[in-house]
């Protein structure tokens, strides 16, 4: 959801992460994506329409998804689709990631931004094929008002990457391409564009604007054999920032399942002669929704890019850096590592779906809220018919905390974590386990029950999954609640209380005992002494 500029400067603002496996790279044979909406002023809240029927003549408000900016109107659809946040009731799914790309071509004269093109887009489609047409018929006729993007747009069936980026003023519309993910590969893009050459005669697994070459060559962007054209070199070509803050998080996804790919760590790092990382690889064992969920979690770790092997992770080896992204010293500018799993996440996400089932009980959207690593994805069904209290929109907001918000507990235990983090992530890693592990474990009773139910009484079905759904989600909001009060008292004042079975020690009187007092690790009393000299030194 932001630029990638020149020294990752225009990455303090929004930026997302996007992953998808094929039926067939996945474990139980689902379509996965993911999605980390990363942004310092978005609230994590879920987003509801219900299905509707609209009268002959009814308009549609455009509002800019960033900013709140009334764009215009359109005509509305005769008929609507539930959509539960990026999901549908027909289980499709449409994420993105914003590159920006060359500012010559924004239109601010467009009508439809990119946030609305999703949200429109899942209202008005069965398919990813059928999205795909809508996103761009929409932008054919109202204009297009965002800059560059990638868009990944997934069904039962089928996962597409997108890439979209205006004309300019005065041309209304866009030029984009969409490449089918092979149904055996895994894939994903982190605001940098991503697709390389285009297999024009592959009808049914590619689809593009007929304009994406001409452009690129009436600006300039472009000038050789239609064979060779490269949508990513010729509208957001490579610079250092591209890579290291944007590609190294493909990398880090995808050597994750093919240990090949770091013969791409010089390229990540900022190489920009070497050669291009591929859009999409086979991985070498498939993926469970676990498994899309714990890369969301990822800094990084086991390369040499690890966020906690640096000074910058403190004494605790906490994985984050505060913005901004670069910083200065003696004159040189360095910068800080973009990982995954953000601080600054509003809501993080894995749309989970499985063709075997009925669509009312196939879609899964698994939602959790703040930085992905100390989020709970918990499990909702596509077709629910409300959203629970701890995600409602309205409960709470960026500048008022409410107890019964998820985002606002999470950022609570979050920002306990961010200050001690080598033993709290402990603490939380049990806890966030105890509720995935749960959800695991019951779901295929409940899919069960509610298909059943389903053949007997669609509304009542419905009901159910709204029922389980809303119920999981609050119930976990109130055991991270537990857990932040139970890490403030375990860790007060720097201290950390001793436990026994499960319950905090006391003496033989009934008082408290005396805590442990673990100091910092050898390497960080180094770095003071190396900071103080002798100031410190303890005369003998």
């Amino acid at each position: 959801m932001a630029v990638c500029t020149a020294l990752l400067a225009g990455m303090e603002a929004i930026a997302c992460t996007g992953l998808l496996v094929g039926k067939k790279a996945s474990a139980d044979g689902s379509v996965i994506i993911s999605y980390a909406a990363d942004s310092h002023t978005l609230y994590g809240e879920l987003y509801h329409w219900p299905a509707a029927t609209w009268p002959k003549g009814a308009w549609l408000d455009v509002v800019e998804w960033d900013t709140g900016k009334p764009l215009g109107r359109i005509p509305q659809a005769e008929h609507t689709y539930s959509v539960t946040g990026n999901m549908n009731e027909y289980q499709v799914a449409i994420t993105e990631s914003t590159w920006g790309g060359h500012r010559e071509l924004r239109d601010s004269t467009g009508m439809i931004d990119y946030g609305s093109l999703i949200y429109i887009a899942l209202q008005r489609s069965k398919t990813a094929r059928e999205a795909i047409r809508v996103m761009t018929d929409l932008v054919k006729e109202y204009g297009y008002h965002s800059g560059g993007e990638s868009f990944s747009i997934a069904d039962k069936n089928e996962a597409w990457i997108m890439e979209m980026i205006g004309k300019g003023p005065g041309n209304k519309g866009a030029v984009w391409v969409a490449i089918r993910i092979p149904d055996d590969c895994i894939a994903a893009h982190a605001n940098q564009a991503r697709i390389q050459q285009i297999p024009f005669d592959d009808k049914e697994n590619c689809l593009y604007s007929p304009d994406v070459v001409s452009l690129a060559r009436e600006k300039g962007y472009f000038s050789g054999k239609d064979k060779d054209f490269s949508f990513a070199q010729a509208y957001n070509p490579y610079d250092f920032s591209g890579l290291r803050g944007c590609e190294a998080r493909v990398w880090s996804f995808f050597r994750k399942y093919d240990k090949s790919m770091d013969q791409y760590t010089d390229f990540i790092k900022g190489d920009t002669t070497r050669e291009p990382m591929p859009l999409y690889i086979r991985p070498d064992r498939k993926l469970s929704v676990q498994d899309v969920q714990n890369c969301m979690r990822d800094h990084y770790e086991g390369t040499d890019l690890d966020m906690t092997q640096d000074a910058g992770a403190g004494p605790y080896k906490v994985p984050y850096r505060w913005r901004p992204m670069n910083f200065k010293v003696d004159g040189k500018t360095y910068l800080n590592e973009r990982a995954i799993a953000t601080q600054q996440t509003g809501f993080v996400i894995v749309p989970q779906m499985r063709n075997w089932l009925p669509d009312e009980v196939g879609g899964i959207l698994w939602f959790g809220v703040d930085d992905a690593d100390m989020a709970v994805f918990t499990p909702l069904y596509s077709s629910m018919l409300a959203t629970p209290e701890c995600y409602r929109v309205g409960n709470g907001d960026m500048y008022n905390f409410s107890w019964t918000s998820a985002f606002w507990i999470h950022n609570w235990v979050a920002n306990m974590a961010y200050h001690k983090y080598s033993f709290m992530i402990e603490d939380i890693r049990k806890v966030q386990s105890e509720l995935e592990n749960h959800y695991k474990e019951i779901l295929p009773a409940i899919d069960k029950a509610a298909s059943e139910l389903l053949s007997k009484d669609p509304a009542e079905a419905r009901n159910f999954l709204t029922w389980f759904s809303t119920t999981t989600a609050n119930s976990a909001t109130t055991r991270w609640k537990e857990l932040g009060e139970y890490l403030l008292v375990k860790y007060i004042d720097g201290n950390v209380k001793k436990e026994e079975n499960g319950q905090f020690k006391r003496n033989p009187y009934g008082l408290p005992s005396s805590p442990n007092f673990p100091g910092y690790d050898e390497s960080y009393y180094r770095s003071i002494v190396a900071s103080a000299g002798d100031r410190l030194l303890i005369q003998e």
